[in-house]
């Protein structure tokens, strides 16, 4: 299930939360993934009040999960179920989910995922090139992820290494 097969206007500017892998899915895990996913959203709840929600796998390796706050809030509750089951796919696959220390970059049309001191430390050293593209995984609104997830380097927040 993509965003755009579901219920979740693009338009409209819901809730973003970003689960980077290290690494792209398989075949099996991507469907697998989906799979799980799918039906975790079909119930999700706040307060036993269902969630307006989606999810797209973006570039084979990075989980997008999108919920539209305006008709129902995401609570702690909600939040720690979908950390618990982001969780249980994490440790299935050793995708690295919850790190957060690590850099995604697209170079030569590859996407590349480094430890973030490698990524920074290739910047200073003049290895990477400045024509590449940086992910931002900070994104919290769908349409910020749309227009700014993917940036080329002089615009993105790697352009601050020094």
């Amino acid at each position: 299930m993509k965003i755009e097969e579901s219920n979740i206007v693009e338009a409209n500017d819901y809730r973003v939360i970003i689960y980077p892998a290290s690494r792209p899915f398989t075949t099996k895990e991507a469907k697998v993934i989906t799979e799980k996913l799918y039906d975790f959203l079909a119930g999700w709840a706040a307060h036993g009040k269902p969630l307006s929600s989606s999810f797209k796998i973006e570039k084979n390796q990075f989980i997008v999960i999108c919920v539209d706050e305006e008709k129902e809030m995401a609570s702690g509750c909600s939040i720690d179920a979908l950390g618990k089951i982001m969780r249980e796919i994490d440790e299935e696959y050793q995708l690295g989910l919850f790190d957060r220390m690590k850099a995604s970059f697209v170079e030569n049309g590859e996407v590349k995922t480094l430890k973030l001191i490698d990524f920074k430390n290739k910047i200073r050293a003049g290895e990477l090139s400045k024509d590449i593209e940086v992910f931002d995984f900070s994104k919290n609104t769908y349409l910020e992820f749309l227009g700014n997830f993917l940036l080329p380097f002089s615009k993105s927040w790697a352009v601050t290494i020094k």
